[in-house]
């Protein structure tokens, strides 16, 4: 393909862990997502001339924005130091959520300077540069959000070393009840309150667990699905830091979820369910819950993504 003048192209928020998958699985939503536009200039280097959507929160210097970063070493890598590049990026989801802000970010940018390049990469070929771009972000280079914004659907992290990313089959009416409660909790206080020890018994019961639902993703088995979405090893710890998180999870298992979780590191959390419909019922009775509650939310439902980054 021809190199162009002008992109602009939108990357995917996603739902890491898929519950029982930690570190290991994830998958692309339909909704939120970062758009980024960028522009061929004549003045060499990289500029970032608008954010907008992240209150402030985000650098607009190139060498510290994950955006401009990625765009950079892709630039480097291809041999073209010289290439004037302005960068527009607009935050279409909100940060520290747990739905992948900065890999959306971070997806966002390799996607369209490889667009912008006339493609010259493959997305599977953009991977390795995602995970430096997310170690940037947040300090790990983790797969399981990047991964599915870029490539669309639900990925598997097999290996890291070397890295090993699989797409996994998507059910036609999987789909996905977000809520994201306005409290905080980072990504880093997240990890460290984790055990660095699990009982055998829990390591054996979280195997079975992912080997189930990946059998129930192949064969379109619902209820095998919903038998498999069980956390055993992160949600006992992690749950203690989301507020109503027992109550959101009796609610949507009363409506019939198919599972319900953490979404990455939370404050998200997601309910599985068969059927749109069913998800946006759930996103609704969660939402006014937290209201009645006094704890403000965003709330989204989605199918899968089964497309990923794409060119707006």
């Amino acid at each position: 393909m021809r190199e162009k003048d002008s992109v602009h192209v939108f990357a995917p928020a996603t739902s890491a862990n898929f519950i029982c998958g930690y570190d290991v699985l994830g998958l692309a939503l339909n909704e939120p997502g970062d758009e980024v536009l960028l522009k061929r200039v004549d003045e060499p280097g990289i500029k970032i001339t608008k954010i907008t959507g992240d209150q402030g929160l985000l650098p607009t210097d190139p060498n510290k924005n994950t955006v401009s970063a990625c765009v950079k070493m892709i630039l480097d890598f291809l041999g073209k130091k010289n290439y004037g590049i302005e960068i527009e990026l607009h935050k279409k989801m909100p940060i520290g959520s747990g739905l992948g802000s900065s890999a959306a970010s971070t997806i966002a940018g390799l996607f369209a300077i490889n667009q912008l390049l006339g493609e010259p990469l493959s997305k599977n070929e953009l991977l390795p540069f995602a995970l430096k771009g997310e170690e940037l972000a947040c300090g790990h280079g983790h797969a399981d959000n990047v991964a599915p914004s870029l490539l669309g659907g639900i990925t598997l992290i097999r290996s890291y070393n070397p890295l090993d990313v699989i797409n996994l089959p998507v059910p036609k009416e999987l789909c996905c009840s977000i809520i994201f409660p306005h409290v905080e909790v980072q990504t880093r206080a997240a990890r460290q309150i984790l055990k660095n020890k699990i009982e055998l018994k829990d390591a054996v019961s979280q195997w079975g667990n992912i080997a189930g639902l990946i059998t129930g993703l192949f064969n379109e088995d619902y209820e095998l699905i919903s038998r498999s979405l069980e956390d055993k090893l992160i949600e006992p710890t992690r749950s203690i830091l989301i507020p109503e998180f027992e109550a959101m999870k009796k609610i949507a298992k009363e409506e019939k979820a198919l599972g319900f979780g953490i979404s990455g590191s939370g404050p998200s959390v997601v309910a599985f369910t068969r059927g749109i419909e069913s998800a946006k019922n759930i996103t609704k009775k969660l939402k006014e819950h937290l209201k009645k509650n006094e704890i403000e939310s965003n709330g989204y439902f989605s199918p899968v993504n089964i497309q990923g980054a794409t060119v707006l």
